[in-house]
């Protein structure tokens, strides 16, 4: 493994190795790097990682720098000199009276050499226009010729599609396309569709090209002799990326559109064209059918009845437990605020306890049984009968408030009672003289 950069130059869609030296660079940066002709200003893309010994392009050029001010004046410095070079060169071209279309100019970094990229139909002596070139510029003149393709990657453009050229954005290099790629994508074979800006055929018939391949296996080929669910015909026309074939039946009358089949549907007696003798034909195959996912999940049971209503369930336990919660009656029991209100001990009601328990007699001293005491009612506050008394000395006075003092203890108090006085229960204490 060896620790390399990539670095994209300008106007270029290739990233290329460089050995960063020890430098920490990051994607973004703008590098200076030595090249084969000399230093050039490059773009970081992808910062230090290490990749296989065998990727690499020995030997491996080296990072200078890290790109200071100064570089990027020399940058812009040399984008003007190759504009004024472009428009110095066209009227050379002109005056000489060459066949060739200039395309771009390129000078190096240290613009010790100026690059002219142009294009010709045929080849063009070029000699004279390079001495003319030498002697303004006073540098190193090259022209290069290129095709309409790389043409267009340096122009740059829109496509049919609205996006801009593949070549000038992403593609390192030139993918080989064919004819016989919009052949078996069923595209129209007119050369003004399926061709680009450049006049060549479009890079992105190789895109899908694959996955067409890959249809066509398992697809029957045009007038290929098959078996249908509605029987025998000959394949007509086929859509790969859907996998159906449109077949004209034997038994269609003669205006009957063709149908429509699915590749399972279909079994191929014969693909290609050809004649039918000897050909034994099978029994029709079932209708093919999409199978879809069924989404499986369990609703809970829904009764339309509380269970505890039904008395047709079979779940005996559960209707006894909710009886023994409800309290026997077979109704919801209604929780009331602060607590269990009349309820014994083991939660039930007072008067469900008192009907389970039965009642026994007790005995009394002389052996003989007495009915069980009835329940008392709650005792009331008494009332003054008759007259009012004379008033009692303080001393009467203290002992009654005592005594009625013990009976205000025992009993129970309620909400929203009658207002008690330090006299007494139920009225005013008495007022003495």
């Amino acid at each position: 493994m060896t620790e390399v950069i990539s670095v994209r130059f300008r106007g270029g869609c290739k990233n290329y190795f460089f050995d960063p030296k020890g430098l920490r660079v990051k994607m973004g940066d703008q590098v200076v790097v030595q090249t084969a002709q000399g230093p050039e200003f490059a773009t970081c893309t992808e910062g230090n990682h290490e990749v296989e010994d065998s990727a690499i392009v020995s030997p491996l050029c080296a990072v200078l720098r890290m790109a200071t001010e100064n570089d990027r004046r020399v940058v812009e410095y040399n984008k003007k000199k190759e504009s004024e070079a472009f428009d110095i060169c066209e009227k050379k071209i002109a005056d000489h009276g060459l066949e060739m279309k200039l395309v771009n100019v390129s000078a190096s970094f240290d613009g010790n050499k100026i690059i002219f990229y142009f294009t010709a139909d045929g080849r063009v002596d070029f000699r004279e226009l390079v001495r003319d070139l030498a002697s303004v510029f006073r540098a190193r003149i090259e022209l290069r010729q290129i095709g309409v393709r790389d043409e267009a990657k340096m122009i740059g453009g829109l496509g049919i599609c609205g996006r801009p050229f593949c070549c000038s954005q992403f593609l390192d290099s030139f993918l080989p396309v064919s004819i016989k790629m919009a052949k078996t994508q069923n595209l129209s074979l007119n050369p003004t569709k399926i061709s680009g800006t450049c006049g060549r055929l479009m890079c992105c018939l190789k895109y899908e090209q694959n996955a067409y391949e890959d249809a066509a296996k398992r697809m029957p080929k045009a007038e290929s002799f098959v078996q249908t669910p509605d029987g025998p015909g000959n394949v007509k026309s086929i859509d790969l990326l859907r996998e159906t074939v449109k077949v004209a039946l034997d038994s269609a009358a003669p205006n009957e559109p063709m149908k429509c089949y699915h590749n399972c549907e279909i079994c191929v007696l014969r693909n290609g064209k050809g004649s039918r003798e000897g050909i034994e034909i099978p029994e029709r195959p079932a209708r093919y059918v999409e199978e879809h996912e069924e989404e499986s999940f369990e609703m809970p049971p829904v009764l339309s009845t509380p269970f505890y209503m039904d008395s047709k369930l079979e779940d005996a336990p559960v209707r006894e437990k909710m009886s023994e919660e409800s309290g026997g009656d077979g109704k919801p029991r209604r929780r009331h605020r602060g607590g269990r209100r009349g309820r014994g001990k083991d939660g039930k009601s007072e008067q469900t306890a008192a009907q389970a328990a039965p009642e026994k007699p007790e005995k009394t001293e002389g052996g003989q049984k007495s009915r069980p005491p009835k329940q008392q009612p709650k005792q009331q506050p008494p009332k003054q009968q008759g007259p009012k008394q004379p008033q009692q000395p303080q001393a009467e006075n203290k002992a009654a408030g005592d005594g009625d003092e013990a009976k205000r203890r025992r009993r129970p108090h309620h909400r929203g009672g009658r207002r008690r006085s330090k006299g007494g229960e139920g009225g005013s204490a008495p007022k003495t003289e």
